[in-house]
């Protein structure tokens, strides 16, 4: 199993050489390695049993930083990264060819973000390149908001864990692409809708794709737990799939007290706490072998999209 500590020197010397290490940031933890480093990407990869035409994320310590590796640097990106840098928000820029294709699935474009995480900021203060990392689990399903998370899943393919406590934002960053005039989001997250309109004005939703994705995080299936899930009115599903083993994910309401097998995102109704627990109930719901969980959308706004957007991968039709 992997080590787990708080050691940015420790988790330096995996980087150095190649490993693959796993990094707490504020939206889930991620699994880390040198972004310019085929070896260590190749691995990235392998231990996710990732597709190679899903692109990783870069992340990086600084706004400064990341004009190193890009080509071009819109003034409605910079605003975006002024605002919301350190935080939950990805950029895709027109990359320099020192980072590698690999990273990109061959896109000309980087996805780069600077996380607010203290040890992983720490981390990439000390070393010399930025670093690829796409969430910390097998490919598709629930990201990890946790240390242990990645322990259960990914701990005999990797050798050390940096142990940054839970993810207080709990949902991947928000990406935004740039195409001549238009601001893209091709994926909603831990920056709502609103935020980023008070900064750039009005922008354009494009949040899915079904075969090759321009950006990480596109595809119609994905974040879902091995357990079957369906969403929409509880009470109606519950009468539906009565005599069935099934489990309950409600935004606030508790529809049966006491259960283990129910849980609420956020009694006092705050789309930012539910957003912060959306990934662990859903993990201790599927560790539960029930038949089928049960859902219900939040209301839509604010992060409530990004988690009405999570659930709706997490329900889709599988192969």
């Amino acid at each position: 199993m992997a080590i787990v500590g708080k050691d940015i020197l420790r988790a330096k010397e995996f980087l150095d050489i190649s490993e693959v290490i796993a990094i707490p940031t504020e939206t889930v933890y991620g699994l880390a390695g040198n972004c310019l480093d085929t070896k260590a990407i190749t691995r990235i990869f392998e231990a996710k049993q990732r597709p190679y035409f899903d692109p990783l994320i870069a992340h990086f310590s600084s706004i400064s930083q990341v004009k190193k590796f890009v080509r071009e640097f819109p003034e409605s990106a910079e605003k975006l990264a002024k605002k919301f840098w350190p935080g939950p928000l990805t950029l895709i820029l027109k990359k320099k060819d020192i980072i590698p294709d690999l990273v990109t699935s061959g896109l000309d474009t980087v996805a780069v973000r600077v996380p607010n995480h203290p040890l992983t900021l720490k981390l990439l203060k000390t070393v010399k390149y930025p670093l690829a990392a796409p969430s910390a689990n097998p490919f598709g399903y629930v990201s990890p908001t946790e240390a242990f998370h990645v322990q259960a899943q990914l701990g005999e393919q990797i050798d050390y864990i940096l142990d940054g406590g839970s993810c207080q934002v709990g949902i991947e960053s928000t990406i935004i692409s740039f195409n001549n005039r238009d601001i893209v989001i091709n994926r909603l997250g831990g920056v709502s809708l609103e935020e980023v309109e008070k900064v750039v004005g009005k922008v354009k939703i494009n949040a899915f794709s079904n075969s090759k994705p321009m950006a990480p995080g596109m595809l119609s299936n994905h974040y879902a737990p091995l357990t079957k899930i369906v969403i929409g009115d509880i009470e109606k599903l519950a009468k539906e799939n009565e005599g069935m083993n099934y489990g309950i994910l409600s935004f606030q309401k508790m529809y049966i007290k006491g259960d283990s097998r129910q849980y609420v995102l956020s009694e006092d109704g705050d789309v930012n706490e539910a957003a912060a627990n959306l990934f662990s109930a859903l993990r201790k719901l599927d560790n539960l072998e029930l038949d089928v969980i049960i859902a219900e959308l939040v209301p839509e706004y604010g992060l409530g999209r990004a988690i009405n957007d999570r659930l709706t991968r997490a329900a889709a039709k599988r192969d």
